[in-house]
């Protein structure tokens, strides 16, 4: 299924996308299941789906607003250097364990939505990534229990205010200005994608490729990043994971490529879909 969230008629909800219609699921049973999250919480993806199978769809896809595909999530974490590529063109050394860092919800828009690049820095980056949704409440998971914990699939924008990233050895005033992150525009259940599928990857700016690459060369696979995660913190349905950027960032090209107002910007992770964004100046620099 491809799940996502919108707002229609002034009402949030959320539903199954069928070709270019919704099933409008979060309407039709708001007092079960009101939020997508809410529905990973009930662990009800089965029965959604045979309820999607029985009712007709009664949107249209271009007549709704998207929401990211989990507006409310519990937290999103982030892994950072995950690709060896990405490692080689930053100089950093292999390390035992994953990099992880936090992007708050807020931080995020959805798939058509601008990204903005803030008055206070000229250094906007583009990353794009793959994202996993979690389905299930899992703590200390063991690598090889880890795809059961997996809901599914999603692109994902970890646009980057690369001078603000700088300002110290924590990540986190780059990461989380608003409207810097892009989530969508839904998510593939995990049910239509074997469990290790090589997905690929690539970011496209102005139409022009500037980063491909597949989970098959992640660092740390879906499996290590969960069994880590989950020992410092409880992963919980609707808790967002995204995966890491591969090389070609516009931070290591000579000279930067940065993004800049005007800029459209597209993330296509195979047999999931792609996400779009135009970039525009939140005011003041030029």
């Amino acid at each position: 299924m491809k799940l996502l969230s919108f707002r229609s008629a002034g009402e949030d909800s959320w539903g199954v996308l069928v070709g270019e219609a919704i099933v409008d699921i979060g309407r039709s049973h708001k007092n079960r299941w009101p939020s997508l999250r809410s529905m990973l919480e009930a662990g009800a993806c089965d029965e959604v789906e045979r309820i999607a199978a029985q009712i007709s769809p009664t949107l249209r896809l271009d007549h709704v607003t998207l929401r990211p595909v989990i507006p409310d999530p519990t937290k999103i974490l982030c892994i950072g250097v995950n690709y060896h590529e990405h490692r080689i063109e930053t100089g950093r050394d292999e390390t035992a364990h994953p990099t992880v860092f936090t992007r708050f919800a807020n931080s995020q828009v959805a798939h058509g939505e601008a990204l903005r690049r803030p008055m206070e820095s000229t250094q906007f980056d583009y990353e794009g990534e793959i994202a996993i949704i979690i389905g299930r409440r899992g703590r200390r998971i063991a690598a090889g229990d880890a795809w059961q914990y997996v809901a599914g699939y999603a692109p994902y924008c970890d646009a980057t205010l690369r001078d603000w990233q700088r300002h110290t050895s924590q990540w986190t005033p780059g990461k989380n200005f608003p409207a810097t992150g892009g989530f969508g525009p839904y998510m593939v259940t995990r049910d239509e994608i074997e469990d290790g599928a090589d997905l690929s990857l690539i970011t496209r700016l102005n139409g022009i490729e500037v980063q491909r690459s597949s989970m098959a060369l992640m660092i740390f696979g879906i499996p290590e990043i969960l069994a880590y995660c989950s020992v410092f913190t409880e992963l919980l349905p609707g808790d967002v994971i995204a995966t890491g950027t591969p090389g070609g960032v516009g931070s290591k090209r000579q000279p930067p490529l940065w993004l800049k107002h005007g800029d459209s910007l597209e993330i296509e992770v195979g047999r999931v879909g792609t996400l779009r964004h135009p970039v525009s100046d939140e005011g003041g620099l030029q």
